[in-house]
């Protein structure tokens, strides 16, 4: 009897044949960071892989133009980029982080670099951006300069592969929709170079989000290769979750009633 998909392939919704190919290659890389032994605690398989080297990649966006012009910087969660959530902090940034899965009614964190509990490498993790950080609304938001995104796989062509929920594009296109991010929004990863495939090796939905640039802990891949990347949007139709459609709607209708910031 073939096995079903995983939990979070079924939550990113679409169809099954762009599913298991995404699926299959988030396996690929898995194992292949695995058999490297590059793939920090608590091991690669089923999240944005911890990578050695992490430091060295987050250093090296460090020096990159749309870095250092950034003033507010979203980022994900993961351990991957907690260096770059570090650094963001320690440069002055402020930094916005989504609680897992939107589930909460003030769904980000919003880490001020004047208002710590304690220093920048504590607060920026999970664990320390609920002593540090403020929980915000979506209303409560200031546009983003720059996004940072967890991957499992990047594509040499901007495409991107996360662990499958779909959550890191939605918290994207809800941005956008709230006026947060623009078409010139520059949007960023940072992997390690097992995790950086060529272009077109990457099959994409219409709501997945394009990459302006990788950075490994070698080197940074400009992707802008097309012009600007198309603009993000919230699939409704794709949503599954009720609970989920309803605080998505009152978030972007609460930005609505506030007007701009």
């Amino acid at each position: 009897m073939a096995r079903s998909a995983p939990r979070h392939d079924r939550d990113a919704g679409g169809p099954a044949d762009l599913l298991a190919a995404k699926a299959a290659l988030r396996q690929d890389v898995w194992t292949a960071m695995r058999a490297a032994k590059v793939a920090r605690f608590p091991g690669a398989a089923g999240r944005i892989p911890n990578f050695t080297g992490a430091e060295a990649a987050a250093e090296r966006l460090r020096e990159l133009p749309p870095w250092q012009a950034a003033a507010t910087v979203k980022s994900n969660p993961d351990s991957a980029q907690w260096p770059v959530r570090q650094r963001a902090l320690e440069d002055g940034k402020t930094v916005y982080m989504a609680v897992p899965r939107l589930a909460e009614p003030e769904p980000f964190f919003a880490l001020d670099p004047a208002r710590l509990a304690e220093p920048p490498r504590k607060a920026a993790s999970i664990s320390g951006a609920t002593r540090s950080a403020r929980r915000v609304t979506l209303a409560d938001l200031s546009p983003v300069d720059l996004v940072v995104m967890g991957c499992v796989a990047a594509g040499e062509d901007g495409a991107r592969l996360g662990k499958g929920g779909g959550f890191a594009d939605l918290e994207f296109a809800l941005a956008t929709a709230a006026g947060l991010i623009g078409p010139h929004t520059v949007c960023v990863t940072t992997v390690h170079e097992l995790q950086v495939c060529p272009a077109g090796a990457i099959p994409t939905a219409s709501h997945d989000v394009r990459l302006d640039f990788i950075v490994t802990p070698e080197r940074v891949i400009d992707c802008r290769r097309d012009g600007p990347r198309p603009a993000a949007r919230i699939c409704w139709d794709d949503l599954t979750d009720d609970s989920l459609r309803s605080r998505l709607a009152g978030w972007l209708a609460s930005v609505r009633t506030r007007g701009p910031a």
